[in-house]
């Protein structure tokens, strides 16, 4: 069945709840994983939510999205360790995720991805698009989506 997964995060908690489903199915298929962590360009200035909060240097930014990957990335680590699952861990900087999975995927020829969605519809959904939907209408691998209810 499935030998190699991909679990892209974003920190957030669904992606968490996916990325522990992941690795639970990688432990019953005796399969690997592999966490990934797609962050944006460095820039100088810092959104939450679509709002610019504050300006920040170059390299205080690329210093944060580092701090980002490592609390993200370890949570993957942390969840596979326990489940005696090998992992491999990679961050990569694309201002288009669901690129960089879809990318990632195939240069490391994964047989699934594990992901999360997050479900946002109406004008945010439209804004912000959906990367679980992108990577779903152009995997060529199957994508377990995972979405908890609320």
């Amino acid at each position: 069945m499935f030998k190699h997964i991909l679990l892209p995060t974003d920190g957030s908690k669904l992606s968490r709840d996916a990325v522990e489903t992941g690795v639970r199915l990688a432990q019953a298929l005796g399969a690997r994983v592999t966490g990934l962590f797609a962050a944006p360009s460095p820039t100088p200035v810092i959104y939450r939510d679509l709002v610019p909060v504050r300006q920040v240097s170059l390299q205080e930014h690329r210093k944060l999205i580092e701090q980002s990957a490592a609390r993200y990335l370890g949570a993957v680590e942390k969840a596979a360790r326990a489940a005696g699952v090998p992992c491999d861990l990679i961050t990569v900087t694309d201002d288009y995720p669901a690129d960089a999975i879809l990318a990632t995927a195939k240069k490391r020829k994964c047989d699934l991805i594990c992901m999360a969605s997050h479900g946002r519809r109406g004008l945010k959904g439209m804004l912000l698009g959906s990367e679980t939907q992108k990577v779903l209408s152009q995997s060529t691998i199957p994508v377990l989506v995972c979405r908890k209810g609320g």
